[in-house]
């Protein structure tokens, strides 16, 4: 198994410059990843820099705490789809979670959702602050809204994937969601860990290390 193919090669970092960007485009169309995921402001860059190549252009959406209002998260989506992102990977309002307003977090899912037309849809729960009864609450959630991966971390938090997580998303998801690991992936023991659990794709700004060890 090659690994390649799950990897979102990702720059998210507040001080990524254009420059950090090329160099993300290039390495994603030397080892064939997935995609890069990069923050809105460089969707365009990385689509020109990407427009002969299979790489998938991702970005992110209420990044990285959730907490922006649904027309927000709504009006981000529109501006990145129209600078040609191809997915997005949008965090959710952690509070709204906790308070148990499942009913917000399930419109602003759908509204993104219902804005991007059919690409894929990430939704970021972030697990490190959640407890197991809320991590399998939106895993339901996400099997509900036909959304096309849910997405353990934003790598921002107080620490990212396990596998213990992506093993309880797994048991409690539907056939067709599909698991994105992200957050603190820095090598390909642990990829391939997060890969046997049950995720099918894996956010890492250590794309790279984790393809040398790999040959």
């Amino acid at each position: 198994m090659s690994i390649n193919s799950y990897i979102d090669h990702t720059n998210l970092k507040a001080y990524a410059t254009k420059e950090d960007i090329k160099k993300l485009c290039e390495e994603a169309k030397k080892y064939h990843f997935e995609s890069v995921c990069v923050n809105p402001c460089y969707v365009e860059l990385a689509k020109e820099l990407l427009e002969d190549s299979q790489v998938k252009v991702c970005t992110v959406i209420g990044f990285p705490l959730g907490a922006n209002s649904i027309a927000v998260k709504e009006y981000e989506a529109i501006v990145a789809q129209e600078n040609g992102a191809d997915e997005f990977d949008m965090v959710i309002n952690i509070g709204a979670l906790k308070d148990k307003d499942y009913d917000y977090i399930k419109e602003e899912i759908e509204t993104v959702r219902d804005t991007i037309n059919g690409k894929i849809l990430k939704v970021i729960i972030e697990t490190c602050y959640l407890t197991e009864e809320e991590i399998i609450k939106m895993t339901e959630i996400c099997n509900e809204t036909f959304v096309n991966f849910i997405k353990t971390s934003t790598g921002f938090g107080t620490s990212g994937a396990t596998v213990e997580d992506v093993k309880l998303i797994n048991k409690h998801k539907n056939e067709v969601l599909e698991i994105k690991a992200s957050g603190g992936i820095s090598d390909y023991e642990t990829a391939i860990q997060m890969i046997e659990a049950g995720a099918t794709r894996i956010g890492t700004s250590n794309g790279i290390n984790i393809m040398k060890e790999e040959k």
